[in-house]
């Protein structure tokens, strides 16, 4: 199994951007991004995102790993 990248924040927002995510605002250091089935996911805008956080985050998502890598290649 692939392990996951160490990528930032932005680009993060970038492959959800793809998934059907939208930038809704900003809170602090933390970008918010809304989808249309009404999930909410507050991303840190850090140079590295954490394995251990990147995880959390693809599964708040509702994506799969395999989802993830798919639109991380694309």
């Amino acid at each position: 199994m692939t392990r996951l990248p160490v990528i930032s924040g932005d680009e993060f927002v970038k492959i959800m951007r793809q998934a059907g995510f939208v930038w809704d605002h900003t809170e602090g250091s933390h970008m918010i991004l809304l989808h249309s089935s009404g999930r909410r996911l507050s991303v840190p805008r850090h140079k590295e995102l954490g394995r251990g956080l990147l995880r959390a985050l693809i599964k708040d998502a509702g994506l799969t790993r395999e989802d993830f890598l798919r639109l991380l290649r694309e």
